[in-house]
């Protein structure tokens, strides 16, 4: 699985004076892989927010976005050695950089966890499953289901990658269907830091926290019964001893 980056350097920041004058240059590196022939080197000139010129290793020249931008575009790609120099740079900053994020960055997988719970269920019968993968790197993930063993390829849809703003990601896949007696339904996860699939398997029993509702709702209804049933026994035998007693 490959994904793209970007290092983003900013080079120069220079302001003049209260007539709000701004130059800016900045140097980016995209890549998908440490590989030299995978990294673009962008080098760009911002006037006023206005970027005027770039260059692009890409293209292995200059190309200029306004009047003066294009005049020099032509001027800096019609010399062999700032296109040298700027090729350089692909190597010497870009590559330099990217193969330190793949050793202590990139290269590292977390592994997700899973969850399945039941979020709904509509007056036909049919239910509506959730399986959400929380808290991998890096973000590309395969989910699906499986129902007896085979691949469910109907009423499946999912949410797109989420990033926890923490370097994590997370994603929801919902499954809608028909429960059948003693059919047997998993979430299946494919991950970078998988040696082999995450499956999930759908316990439709009772989660803890609703057997414990359960539990003590039962627990205080027993009581409640015990009690009223000790209460009429009381009664009960109260109002007999009062009917022993001779009337004068």
């Amino acid at each position: 699985m490959t994904s793209s980056f970007t290092w983003i350097l900013l080079l120069f920041l220079t302001g003049h004076s209260a007539d709000g004058f701004l130059s800016l240059e900045l140097s980016r590196c995209n890549f998908n892989s440490s590989e030299l022939k995978d990294i673009e080197y962008i080098y760009s000139i911002f006037y006023n927010k206005l970027e005027i010129i770039r260059y692009s290793s890409s293209l292995g020249k200059y190309v200029g976005y306004t009047e003066i931008g294009v005049k020099n575009a032509e001027r800096l790609s019609n010399d062999p050695a700032v296109l040298a120099r700027r090729q350089l740079e692909r190597e010497n900053f870009c590559k330099h950089n990217i193969e330190i994020w793949y050793r202590r960055i990139l290269s590292k997988a977390v592994a997700p966890y899973v969850r399945i719970h039941s979020e709904t269920r509509d007056s036909g019968g049919r239910r509506l499953l959730v399986c959400s993968v929380y808290d991998f790197y890096p973000e590309d993930i395969q989910v699906g289901w499986l129902r007896d063993g085979q691949e469910v390829t109907e009423d499946v849809t999912s949410t797109e990658r989420m990033a926890n703003a923490d370097w994590y990601y997370q994603i929801h896949s919902h499954l809608e269907y028909t429960p059948r007696l003693g059919e047997k339904i998993s979430c299946v996860v494919h991950h970078a830091s998988l040696k082999d699939p995450l499956i999930t398997d759908w316990d439709p029993s009772l989660p803890e926290s609703e057997k414990n509702k359960i539990i003590i709702g039962a627990s205080g209804l027993t009581l409640g019964l015990v009690l009223s049933l000790a209460g009429f026994i009381y009664y009960k035998r109260k109002a007999q001893g009062h009917s022993l007693v001779p009337s004068s």
